[in-house]
């Protein structure tokens, strides 16, 4: 028993940690950014002000995790952020491919309590910076509302990750909110002149048939009348979570301290929409609905942005400029709201689309004024412009990672963020992020401490494409169709198609490639030809052109829509290999810097199968070199190796025996689905490419490593003893599915 006495004060216990990176802010860039560091040997602390990890995309908030992917929705092919961020979204669809975000909240939790180097502090917030002169932060101070402990940590590195960027405000980090004008970054989609409008906050809610009539009755601050929103005729039942996204409000307020405010209008007016869904008698079949959700704070979209050395502009975006920095990449569409948000008689969003993925730099991800201060999250260095695509999830976690590596270089090479932008430390820290698995579009991985360069590669056979046979559905040709293949320079082949039309008409036949070096948009017409259908089913037309393909890269053997007509598809699926269909068209007004072109959209699986082709003479992208050319993901190729059959092997043999301590291999794992993390379920729990058995062999014929049951794009390997070989055999046993067994890179380390 404690007894204790009156007492003029008391003061709170307090408790010192000291680190090699302190990160405010749990959200999935700060998880990430934690993790990657925390692997490479830096002692991290991790303050978090919510009880559950991942922010926008935890289940307090409910948002699914996006990037560059968008869905599936624009023409970024295999788009996927790689590393951790990647790492969390397979686990996630392996036992969560129904969306569970509680399930998720696991998961990122374990992730981040399973690193020895990681400290997590939840429900603590931060309070206070103390700075070790004018440009440098000593510690900083936050308190844990649950077990009434001030914690003070101390660090010669930071990082704020926490959405309104408190670290950076408080020590004095140059920022900026609201949008700049035109003349600034000369961005032709920004304003004629700045203003303080933001992006508002969400809040979501689910809703369930509870298999029995419901009664709803309004709390008594419930929006009354729902003609107040503008678009309320838009609300439907089956809308919920994520899709209710445009329940937005607050961008004409201060978006950090007018939270609360904006939150209980948020609720005001969730809380009244589904009023309206139950009790309007606009909607049939709602009397067993009930509210199972609502979200208790809201999804935040913009605040404050801090400045580096480098502002990502609108002309970055769109034009996807390259930078000797680069360490990063988007692919979300430039997404900016009305600031009225729900209010607005305007549609929701006005999302423009980049023609591909563009990069990210380093300057952007460290303060210009406070030297140890790395920023991670939505509040890098972006204009209002560039933010609207850098904000996303997915985006601000990849760009986080490369700021854990960046810790480690400092720390190693006793630097300051800026330093490492400067020759050769940047470069040091992309082939060390390329090594993890990071995708930098422009660069390639040739890492000098691979043992596999220095040997004879050969493999028991590598996959041809030069038939998919016809035993798939047939599709309709209510829009124009596609083939994407891999093309080496030379003489395009001819392909050719299964089309059954109901009544004689005719097809355009067309072969297209992309303008850009390694873009999918199928902008440069080379050939077409018209053919000529008679009614019946089962006929053979050829795309034959006699064009020269320049240069390696990726063509689209186009058929043109005919509602008359439909296409044969085939069964087979394979790495990088794809059928998309012409979705519709991006015409923005003029003057906006944006470009007008065409979305060229697979499906999702079950659906989205690839066409029934013949191609003549066969097409060899899968060669067994290919596992060395530093490309982990297709691009301009598959970049993959692939056999035709199950128990495929690859060998690797070095004229004297090698010395190996560690041994990674890469899978494919479909870098082109998206792996929404909440609500939207999905229909398998790891892509049919993916390798589910392997194993390793040495000289002697010993099984060294593998795995029964793999569900991942990267596994590697440590020995306890290091093997003595001079021969390793890959063989890829099983995939997930029935795509022929791919295998990407392979890495082979003395340690």
């Amino acid at each position: 028993m404690i007894l204790q006495g009156p007492a003029a004060q008391r003061h709170l216990r307090n408790q010192t940690f000291l680190c090699d990176l302190a990160i405010a802010g749990g959200g999935l860039a700060g998880v990430c950014c934690a993790i990657t560091a925390a692997r490479q040997g830096v002692k991290v602390v991790l303050a978090q002000d919510r009880p559950v990890l991942g922010g926008n995309g935890s289940s307090e908030v409910r948002l699914w995790v996006l990037g560059a992917t968008s869905h599936m929705g624009n023409n970024n092919r295999w788009a996927r952020e790689a590393g951790v961020v990647n790492e969390i979204l397979e686990e996630n669809l392996w036992r969560n491919r129904e969306g569970n975000p509680i399930i998720f909240d696991t998961i990122l939790l374990e992730k981040v309590v399973c690193e020895p180097n990681i400290t997590l502090l939840l429900n603590t917030a931060v309070m206070e910076v103390e700075k070790n002169g004018e440009d440098r932060i000593g510690s900083f101070s936050a308190f844990c509302s649950q077990n009434q402990t001030m914690y003070r940590v101390q660090a010669p590195l930071f990082c704020d990750a926490s959405g309104d960027g408190i670290l950076g405000f408080l020590a004095g980090a140059a920022f900026r909110m609201g949008a700049e004008s035109k003349e600034e970054f000369g961005e032709l989609f920004a304003p004629d002149q700045a203003f303080g409008e933001l992006l508002g906050h969400s809040i979501y809610f689910y809703s369930k048939d509870a298999g029995r009539p419901v009664r709803y009755v309004a709390p008594s601050f419930a929006l009354k009348d729902i003609t107040q929103i503008p678009r309320y005729r838009d609300f439907a039942p089956h809308l919920g979570g994520c899709r209710l996204w445009w329940i937005e409000y607050g961008g004409r307020l201060d978006t950090v301290h007018d939270t609360e405010q904006i939150k209980w209008e948020l609720w005001k007016v969730a809380y009244g929409v589904w009023d309206y869904i139950k009790n309007s008698g606009s909607f049939a079949d709602v009397d067993n609905l009930t509210l199972e959700w609502m979200g208790t704070i809201p999804g935040k979209r913009e605040s404050r942005r801090f400045e580096g050395d480098y502002m990502l502009s609108q002309q970055d975006v769109i034009e996807q400029r390259r930078h000797e920095d680069d360490v990063s990449f988007g692919g979300w569409s430039v997404d900016l709201h009305p600031a009225d948000g729900i209010y607005s008689p305007l549609h929701g969003c006005t999302q423009w689309h980049a023609r591909g993925i563009f990069p990210i730099p380093y300057r952007c991800l460290y303060s210009r004024n406070i030297a140890n201060l790395f920023l991670a999250g939505r509040i890098i260095s972006a204009s209002h412009v560039a933010f609207g695509s850098t904000r996303v999830m997915a985006t601000c976690a990849y760009s986080a990672q490369a700021v854990g590596v960046a810790a480690k270089l400092c720390q190693r090479e006793k630097l300051l963020p800026a330093q490492v932008a400067m020759p050769p430390h940047i470069g040091q820290l992309q082939l060390e992020l390329m090594r993890i698995g990071q995708h930098i579009p422009g660069l390639k991985l040739h890492d000098p401490l691979n043992l596999a360069h220095s040997a004879k590669i050969s493999a028991s056979s590598e996959l041809e494409i030069s038939q998919l046979p016809d035993d798939g559905p047939t599709l309709s040709l209510d829009a124009a169709r596609a083939q994407m293949l891999p093309l080496a320079s030379g003489p395009a082949p001819a392909v050719s198609f299964i089309v059954d039309a109901a009544e004689a008409c005719q097809v355009r036949l067309e072969l297209r490639v992309s303008e850009r070096l390694g873009g999918f948009t199928p902008d440069r017409l080379l050939a077409s030809k018209t053919v000529n259908l008679s009614a019946g089913q089962g006929q053979s037309v050829i795309a034959d052109f006699a064009v020269q393909i320049d240069q390696p890269g990726y063509a689209w053997y186009c058929i043109s829509a005919n509602a008359q007509a439909r296409v044969h598809c085939t069964q087979r699926r394979m790495t990088g290999v794809l059928q998309v269909r012409r979705s519709s068209t991006q015409r923005p007004s003029e003057n906006i810097g944006v470009e007008t072109y065409d979305f060229w959209l697979p499906q999702r699986r079950p659906d989205g199968h690839n066409l029934a082709i013949t191609v003549s003479p066969p097409l060899k992208p899968f060669a067994a070199a290919n596992v060395l050319n530093g490309l982990e993901r297709p691009t301009d190729a598959p970049n993959a190796w692939a056999a035709p059959a199950d128990n495929a092997t690859l060998t690797l043999q070095w004229e004297q025996p090698q010395t190996i301590g560690r041994i990674k291999l890469v899978f494919d794992n479909d870098w082109d689905h998206p792996m929404e993390s909440v609500l939207m379920g999905h229909p398998e729990d790891a892509a049919p490419f993916c390798v589910k058995r392997f194993c390793v062999r040495d000289a002697g014929g010993a099984v060294v490593t593998g795995c029964e049951d793999n569900h991942q794009t990267r596994r590697e390997f440590t020995f306890t003893e290091p093997l003595r070989t001079d021969q390793l055999d890959i063989q890829l046993l099983q995939t997930r599915g029935d795509a022929p067994a791919a295998l990407f890179a392979v890495g082979v380390f003395e340690k």
